[in-house]
């Protein structure tokens, strides 16, 4: 499916860009037929092809995720890796400290939802569409974090923290990142 997709996005660039820098300069100065020729026929079918493949694809990897049982939204973790945003471990002392660990995903919600929260953002009120998002992506992030921990041998990760950044339009990066230790 990754390769379809891939072939898809390259398809409806090159059908883009031959549209808009070719299609369009032809057409506003040479063109004294309204007939089009055959190129820009084929960039136009190719940028219109390339967005169905690429949707169509999408869809299918995601129907399959649903049909499989699989949760995307949440990695496996182990649930026996305690998490702190302390330095310490209250009545506990750590015995070795394994490294960094960190988590990481990138969200974004589909179009419908966003219409919504714009809607709503004229409106007031909390952007729900957004909450659950970031709900999701954390919860992503921080099972990658665990699971990365416990495959180090981890008891704990200390000095846990988030981050996050804007990537484009309702797109989100979530980071979470702390330090991977053994207690006594």
């Amino acid at each position: 499916m990754k390769v379809l997709r891939n072939i898809g996005s390259v398809a409806f660039v090159i059908g883009l860009f031959t549209t808009v820098f070719a299609g369009l300069p032809w057409y506003i100065m040479v063109a004294d037929d309204p007939v089009l020729p055959w190129w820009l026929k084929t960039a136009v079918l190719g940028l219109l092809g390339g967005i169905l493949v690429v949707l169509a694809t999408l869809a299918l990897e995601q129907r399959a995720d649903k049909a499989s049982g699989k949760d995307t939204h949440l990695a496996d973790s182990d649930c026996t890796v305690l998490l702190l945003n302390s330095d310490f471990v209250p009545g506990r002392e750590i015995t070795e400290i394994l490294g960094l660990v960190q988590g990481h995903t990138v969200f974004a919600i589909w179009l419908g939802k966003d219409l919504s929260a714009i809607v709503r953002l004229i409106l007031g009120g909390e952007l729900t569409e957004y909450t659950e998002m970031m709900g999701s992506a954390r919860s992503t992030a921080t099972g990658r974090m665990t699971a990365q921990a416990a495959a180090m041998g981890a008891d704990a990760v200390i000095n846990v923290r988030y981050m996050t950044t804007s990537v484009v339009g309702s797109a989100a990066e979530l980071l979470v990142y702390g330090t991977a230790v053994k207690l006594s």
